[in-house]
């Protein structure tokens, strides 16, 4: 069939558009699998619709789609299209905000609009073809067949999406990872750091409370460019300088993919460990109930909190977070839009929630509270701030390509006084309370970072306790460390604090 010959040489030109490009040269086995992918998908199609040329232009357009979508990923993240990315085709739709502006509205819309008028011509002029059912046929005894004999060698992933693809081509990675995601997990073989972990603190010392909070694209932007007035952070400075610990932190993620770094902070566990879910931990692992700091404290006799102000099924955390031990969960729902700044939830509403919980009358439980920062998330590029409001946060101009760290700033400067809020409430709290504050991952700002250079992509963390000034010295430290550092430093802090108290002026 010359449609079928057609397309599968197209889908080889394909590749070369893909940034990394896959060599031609490749183990037969991912050509096998490469063929056989072509052919079921083809065969599937043309069973519906009877039509040979329609079905196989369908399916290249998706092939396409996802090189295009591949390289816009890569381009922002540093990383090309994975197997669970096809996750993220459904959120696009319930999510468009957050996926549409980085592969780009206009391009998008242009390939709805293309897609749908093919549609409509390609069943209009394209006659249903005589022994359709046949040659269907055949294309799904023939993918299969080389599917099943490209699947035997079952070659070791390397985890490195960008290797991975160079080294088997598009459609062996995706195939491989796609099987890799349904092996069985042993939980236990993880190496949970909160497996033996326990309460260190004296009987006659009550437990304190915990606020963690994850703030969105946090990290420290002087560090990048200069022109950023020191001021912006000055509360963050402040918090640093009394900390029991800070420094930058190692995270999971660059430039997007909360949940990376969000699942190495609340489990402790290394992308190392966890093979193919690396990827997106929240689809798969962590639904089976892992061990976490959240589980932890509530064993120790905590209530368990955590607060993300934006749709509570986006990336399933209605489900995910009840699994790993918090007890509720506040969404956006429990917000009112008079308390956004920008499009999304603004970090000082976040404290209010946070201190609104610490602050329950009649509260005797102690509190772990979890917040999982909103205010910063992108597209940055389609937000504006106006010229006169840029002296306030920059001692410099701003050239057209640094424009995208106007509203970045604005929101890190909002950072900076949820911080400030959260100081003077806590500082005067009588009751002991440690607070966890770092970064994700740096924003996505590829015309900054063209311009200034791309940051390493660490982020910024300290450790802070209301009942301790004896600041630490800085260190950076993995994600996958912070949370039982946390716990660690905040429980030493109290025993030392018992026998020397010092309060915060």
């Amino acid at each position: 069939m010359w449609a079928a010959l057609t397309g599968f040489i197209l889908t080889v030109f394909m590749e070369k558009l893909l940034i990394p490009r896959p060599p031609l040269r490749r183990p037969w086995s991912c050509w096998l699998l490469h063929g056989g992918l072509w052919c079921f998908s083809l065969g599937c199609l043309y069973l519906l619709t009877a039509r040979p040329w329609f079905s196989a232009i369908n399916v290249l357009a998706v092939w396409l789609l996802i090189v295009l979508v591949s390289n816009a990923k890569y381009e922002s993240l540093r990383e090309p299209f994975v197997c669970a990315d096809f996750e993220y085709f459904s959120d696009a739709v319930r999510f468009p905000r957050l996926y549409l502006p980085f592969f780009g509205i206009g391009k998008a819309a242009g390939l709805a609009v293309a897609f749908i008028a093919y549609l409509a011509a390609g069943l209009y002029f394209e006659p249903r073809a005589a022994g359709a059912f046949g040659d269907a046929l055949v294309l799904l005894v023939l993918g299969g067949a080389l599917l099943f004999v490209g699947h035997r060698p079952r070659p070791e992933p390397s985890f490195n999406p960008g290797e991975d693809l160079c080294r088997w081509g598009l459609a062996a990675s995706l195939w491989r990872y796609f099987f890799a995601a349904r092996q069985p997990i042993d939980v236990a073989a993880l190496g949970s750091p909160f497996q033996s972990s326990g309460n260190t603190l004296p009987e006659s010392l009550a437990l304190p409370d915990m606020v963690s909070i994850q703030s969105e694209s946090f990290f420290d932007v002087r560090r990048l460019f200069d022109g950023v007035k020191p001021e912006v952070l000055s509360e963050f400075d402040r918090l640093n300088s009394e900390a029991l610990c800070h420094g930058q932190l190692h995270v999971a993620a660059w430039g997007a993919n909360t949940v990376r770094t969000e699942f190495a902070y609340l489990c402790g566990l290394d992308s190392s460990a966890l093979g193919v879910h690396r990827f997106n931990p929240y689809r798969v692992l962590a639904r089976k109930g892992l061990p976490s700091i959240a589980s932890e404290l509530k064993r120790q006799g905590y209530r368990t909190v955590c607060i993300h102000p934006y749709a509570g099924s986006f990336y399933g955390r209605d489900k995910v977070l009840p699994a790993l031990g918090f007890d509720e969960f506040i969404d956006v729902r429990h917000f009112t839009e008079s308390q956004k700044a920008g499009p999304f939830i603004g970090d000082c509403a976040v404290a209010d929630k946070i201190l609104e919980l610490l602050d329950a009358p009649g509260r005797t439980q102690p509190l772990f509270i979890h917040a999982i920062t909103m205010e910063n998330h992108g597209p940055l590029h389609l937000e504006h701030v106006s010229a006169e409001e840029l002296p306030v946060w920059f001692s410099k101009p701003l050239s057209e390509p640094l424009r995208e760290l106007g509203p970045y700033v604005r929101h890190i400067a909002n950072a900076d006084r949820m911080l400030g809020n959260l100081r003077q409430s806590l500082s005067s709290s009588p009751r002991a309370t440690g607070l966890c504050f770092f970064g994700d991952h740096v924003p996505i700002l590829p015309n900054v970072y063209a311009t200034l250079g791309e940051p390493v992509g660490h982020t910024d963390y300290f450790i802070w306790s209301n009942r301790s000034c004896v600041a630490g010295e800085p260190g950076a430290l993995p994600v996958t460390q912070l949370s039982t550092t946390f716990i660690e430093n905040i429980q030493a802090s109290l025993v030392a604090a018992q026998a020397a108290p010092v309060t915060h002026a």
